[in-house]
């Protein structure tokens, strides 16, 4: 057998197993859970979150679902909102990787969390995660740095790092 023979044999080979494996990669089930806010603004204590920063909150773990779905990595569990209070009182992010074991009780195998931190009325920060929601452990996160914009700029955010750290 000649050389260029046993080469596109192999090639062949290589190629068959790649795209029998890509058909049998699933897309993983996640659960995005509504993104929260932490304002650490001079205000936080004066000005309560409003319905607009309710708002983009929503619209911002909805650019999530839209793009981890988009993917075609993930299938988006969706779980009507419920009241996470009772398992994190001070919010998701404050309850050392409590998400992952709820998003497991939902039939997801990953949890998503992301978190807004307001600087001031301009400027935000933002946080997202992904832990395997069997072990806890990490599996992608992200972080943006500072952002210009107020709440109307969060949906941008996530897009950013959706794009450019937990989708790559």
């Amino acid at each position: 057998m000649s050389i260029r023979t046993l080469s596109v044999l192999v090639t062949l080979l290589v190629g068959t197993c790649t795209f029998a494996q890509a058909q049998q990669t699933k897309p993983m089930s996640i659960e995005v859970f509504p993104f929260e806010l932490e304002d650490k603004s001079a205000g936080a204590g004066i000005i309560p979150p409003d319905e607009y920063d309710r708002r983009y909150l929503s619209e911002s773990a909805q650019v999530a679902k839209d793009m981890l779905s988009q993917s075609g990595r993930f299938t988006v569990i969706d779980v009507p909102a419920r009241d996470t209070q009772a398992a994190a009182p001070h919010g998701l992010r404050n309850c050392a990787g409590c998400e992952g074991p709820i998003a497991k009780e939902h039939g997801a195998s990953l949890a998503l969390l992301g978190v807004v931190t307001r600087v001031n009325r301009t400027e935000h920060t933002m946080f997202i995660r992904i832990l395997d929601a069997e072990t806890g452990k990490h599996v992608s996160e992200g972080f943006s740095d500072l952002r210009m914009g107020a709440n109307y700029a969060w949906p941008r955010s996530v897009k950013w790092l959706m794009k450019n750290r937990i989708l790559r």
